[in-house]
């Protein structure tokens, strides 16, 4: 099968490439930045978000991944939203990818709550899923949660902020539930998306792991797998979005991507049903085992001061 990957440098995109070839797909990528793709992959340049290359991207192709995310804004005068900038990009590729006839669209987005009104990224990542689902007659949209990976910008964000605090202050946000979920199993979830037979029009599906956790349940996990004494401070508020910054600050991340996430922690998120397992065939591991994981694959690059 012809098989496109956009957001080919992302840290999902770039483990799903060798994984689709290893069964004999033939892989293309579509990047701004081609020369950060995997060498040997061919590759197209262009931007989703101007809707440059992607006739050339998606001729002859039989699925297409879309991996595009955004939280940052287009920076200018006035920036523009990274919700404005997710309608335009997918909106541009579901028209090309219309064009071109492609079969089969395959998205990562993010879980939906039950009960009340999304957060501004959640409520972003569910029109996107929309758009692409008109484009392609047996399109998929995987929903996921937290994404625990070495490389997950989530995950990445909670061990610098559990490492480089004496103590954890977790605001009334900490007794929220959701279901993290294993980078692994997110790649096998997509990898069995490409073939299964159950997308005989758009299917929508919430992928997590089989534990479910409070947020600072979550936290106190990444804290004990980091093998650090780091005493939680409960509150009974949560934090004003001058935290957003501060937390930004102290983990070197960017503070538009840390806003929404904070934003979305206010109430629970969790899958809607458990059958993407059992449908897809995929087996899930368990939380500790992914954090433990994630934490090795990162220190085989990067060392980790608290370990």
């Amino acid at each position: 099968m012809n098989v496109l990957v956009t957001g080919a440098t992302g840290f999902v995109g770039a483990a799903l490439i060798p994984r689709l070839q290893a069964v004999g797909h033939e892989v293309r990528a579509y990047a701004r930045r081609p020369d950060a793709v995997a060498a040997g992959v061919p590759v197209v340049q262009g931007d989703a978000v101007a809707g440059t290359g992607l006739a050339q991207a998606l001729e002859g192709i039989d699925c297409a991944y879309y991996l595009i995310h955004s939280m940052e804004p287009i920076r200018g005068t006035p920036p523009t939203p990274f919700a404005d900038r997710d309608r335009r990009a997918a909106a541009n590729f579901g028209e090309a990818a219309r064009a071109a006839g492609v079969g089969r669209v395959i998205y990562l987005g993010g879980l939906v709550p039950e009960g009340k009104a999304a957060s501004m990224h959640l409520a972003s990542r569910l029109e996107v899923e929309r758009l692409l689902h008109d484009a392609a007659p047996a399109s998929v949209a995987l929903r996921a949660s937290i994404v625990i990976g070495a490389r997950s910008r989530s995950f990445r964000f909670l061990v610098r902020l559990v490492e480089r605090v004496p103590v954890m202050p977790l605001p009334a946000w900490r007794t929220y539930r959701t279901q993290p979920i294993d980078a692994r199993d997110v790649l096998a979830f997509l990898m069995a998306a490409a073939t299964t037979e159950h997308a005989q029009g758009a299917l929508s599906l919430d992928i997590a792991g089989p534990d479910v956790v409070t947020y600072g349940e979550l936290v106190e996990r990444i804290r004990d797998a980091l093998l650090l004494d780091r005493p939680p401070v409960r509150l009974n508020f949560n934090l004003t979005p001058v935290a957003s910054r501060v937390a930004a600050a102290i983990t070197g991340e960017s503070v538009e991507l840390v806003g929404p996430l904070m934003e979305g922690l206010d109430g629970d998120l969790l899958p809607r049903d458990d059958s993407a397992a059992a449908l897809l065939g995929v087996r899930l591991h368990r939380l500790d085992a992914a954090i433990e994981r994630s934490l090795r694959d990162w220190e085989a690059v990067e060392e980790l001061a608290a370990r």
